[in-house]
């Protein structure tokens, strides 16, 4: 059976954490952008595609934060789906990983 949006489990990628966190859209369906402001602790959000279905929605303005926190695991995940980002950039900052479905 193929995951949906209403059966993917969003986690949260933060860099002083080794391990991701479960996460739940308070309405259970999709994250509204109050809400991810808070979980990100930014002001604009911006969506890395890892997939046809997975995204990263990441800090928008991460980089320009002092001091900034690389965000190994988000990083390893986009280069993995997109090689043309490796060497070439990186995720700074907290990050959640979702199904698509799950960000409109």
């Amino acid at each position: 059976m193929p995951r949906t949006a209403t059966t993917y489990q969003p986690h949260l990628l933060d860099p002083h954490s080794a391990e991701p966190q479960p996460i739940n859209p308070a309405n259970g369906k999709g994250f509204k952008l109050a809400e991810l402001y808070a979980l990100l602790d930014c002001r604009t959000v911006d969506v890395v595609r890892l997939t046809n279905e997975l995204i990263l929605i990441i800090d928008d303005e991460g980089k320009f934060r002092e001091p900034a926190y690389l965000n190994l695991l988000a990083t390893y995940l986009w280069h993995q789906h997109q090689p043309e980002a490796r060497g070439v950039d990186a995720i700074v900052g907290r990050a959640i990983l979702c199904h698509d479905q799950q960000f409109r």
